[in-house]
């Protein structure tokens, strides 16, 4: 099998600075897609560059959390449970699963799908900021209504059908695998594409580390790259002081921007033999057959009954 990355900006909206990155990168034709923030402070620059350049691979970054201090933004629905003391959205994905109301999440969700209907931009696929909606912080999960929206408007979705075991966060997670299978499940049953492989780095910059020991562990993870269609993604923005002030590691996005339009990266792709692809890719390609994949969740739905009943009986 081939090794196709699809290499997405997320937080396209979130200011000024990321947006001048993501715009050239895109247009450069150096990375693979964008995801868009309607809650955002800087939507309507990103919606509006985007909606005139319809061929490019625009998603939906839902985004439900508001996680630095120094740039918050409010829901779309202004619904009480979905924000903090400060009237903005919750800043950690705990915060949002322990206080979100059920129905205010899903309007919001709503909403945002919405947003960019009524902003004429013609999204194709569908993630999530912070995976907030995963149920990672407490197993509260929303991911079943975010497959059934999906599901209706013919979009994949970031979620990924195995756990790459290189991927030290990932695989990380207590369980991971036995969570993902329902929910991939789920996914095939309602025709919701995915990628194969999700691939993960640390956002904040560790101790240690500068830009050129940040480029090798990324070009190795091309080398690395498994069989199939991975996703990785980054978060490009321009220098920008203020913000540097205001967001932990802004320089991080400064680097992935800088990476993007290193000749090194782009020999290590074509070294690699690594194939740049999209969602178009995934939506077009990558859906399995309903019927086998319903048999799927219902003996997952089937094995979890057995298991709840033998531990009732104890």
């Amino acid at each position: 099998m081939d090794k196709y990355l699809i290499l997405n900006c997320d937080d396209f909206g979130q200011s000024r600075a990321a947006n001048m990155a993501i715009m050239h990168l895109l247009e450069a034709g150096k990375v693979s897609s964008a995801t868009i923030m309607p809650p955002a402070p800087a939507f309507a620059e990103a919606a509006d560059w985007a909606r005139r350049r319809p061929q490019l691979n625009i998603g939906l970054h839902l985004t439900l959390t508001s996680e630095f201090s120094g740039l918050r933004w409010k829901s779309l629905t202004g619904r009480p449970s979905l924000h903090d003391e400060s009237g903005h959205m919750h800043r950690t994905v705990a915060d949002f699963e322990r206080y979100v109301l059920a129905k205010d999440v899903r309007a919001e969700i709503r909403a945002q799908f919405h947003a960019v209907r009524k902003a004429g931009l013609p999204v194709v696929h569908v993630d999530n900021h912070m995976g907030s909606l995963y149920g990672l912080a407490t197993g509260r999960s929303f991911l079943p209504y975010v497959l059934l929206q999906c599901a209706r408007r013919g979009m994949p979705f970031r979620i990924f059908r195995r756990i790459y075991p290189k991927d030290k966060f990932l695989a990380s997670i207590p369980d991971a695998e036995k969570a993902l299978a329902p929910v991939v499940a789920l996914a095939d049953t309602l025709g919701v594409g995915m990628p194969d492989y999700l691939l993960s780095h640390p956002y904040p910059i560790e101790e240690g580390e500068t830009y050129d020991s940040f480029k090798r562990s990324i070009i190795a993870k091309l080398y690395d790259l498994p069989e199939g269609v991975s996703e990785t993604y980054i978060h490009p923005a321009e220098r920008d002081p203020q913000l540097e002030k205001l967001i932990p590691s802004w320089n991080k996005r400064v680097w992935e921007y800088k990476l993007m339009l290193d000749p090194d990266f782009d020999y290590a792709l074509r070294d690699a033999r690594v194939k740049l692809t999209d969602y178009t890719y995934v939506r077009d390609h990558m859906r399995r057959p309903r019927l086998r994949a319903a048999g799927t969740l219902l003996r997952l739905m089937l094995a979890a009954g057995r298991h709840d009943s033998g531990r009732e009986a104890h």
